[in-house]
């Protein structure tokens, strides 16, 4: 995945004042730091930049942590996905709330014959608990993100287009999909999950060695 022109910019204005804070970064660029947030994590996962706290952004040259960087950017989803944690599209809001907490996730896939039709969160889940609704009587459907507004990854994304859209998009995860014609329409079957957890387990095997 190439860096785009403002990341560029980020490493030689990183490489010409290091340490520079986050937002000083920010102010060089005229812009504000939540905007300039994705990129500097993006470029710190894939090891161009290290940051320390209360220090602020360093440049790393050609060495181990940038070989970091390379080995991510060469992994597929599919090397370090998980299973997907789903539920059919006629059940309640209460099975949907049960299979979240049974499953300790924060997002919950809704199928519909077996394909992706819509994403839950625990967020969602939440505002419906706190009203005094027959949760049991709300179909998972009413409370659902729908398909077209679903971001989604394929086994053959690479992890670190992955990771890149977990945090341009503020997601706790992001299903993994097959694409299947079926009587000329495009659906999208569900075939594991890439979250944050995934993320952490592949830094912490890095970190180990192995």
């Amino acid at each position: 995945m190439e860096l785009s022109e403002r990341q560029n910019k980020i490493i030689e204005i990183v490489r010409a004042n290091q340490p520079i804070t986050g937002e000083d970064i920010a102010q060089r660029l005229s812009l504000t730091r939540a905007t300039l947030r994705p990129d500097l994590s993006i470029l710190t996962m894939s090891g161009l930049l290290d940051a320390r706290p209360r220090v602020g952004y360093f440049y790393v040259d050609k060495g181990v942590s940038n070989l970091t960087g390379e080995h991510i950017k060469k992994l597929k989803v599919a090397d370090v996905k998980s299973m997907p944690i789903v539920i059919s599209e006629g059940q309640s809001v209460y099975d949907g709330i049960v299979t979240l907490f049974l499953e300790d996730v924060g997002t919950i896939y809704v199928v519909k014959d077996g394909y992706l039709s819509g994403v839950v969160s625990r967020k969602d889940l939440l505002k419906n608990a706190m009203g005094k609704n027959d949760l049991e009587a709300i179909p998972i459907d009413v409370v659902m993100t729908r398909l077209s507004h679903i971001i989604y990854v394929e086994e053959h994304t690479s992890v670190y287009e992955a990771m890149a859209k977990i945090i341009n998009y503020q997601v706790d995860s992001l299903p993994v999909v097959k694409k299947v014609i079926t009587d000329g329409k495009e659906l999208l079957e569900v075939v594991g999950r890439f979250s944050k957890t995934n993320i952490a387990k592949l830094f912490l095997e890095m970190a180990e060695g192995k």
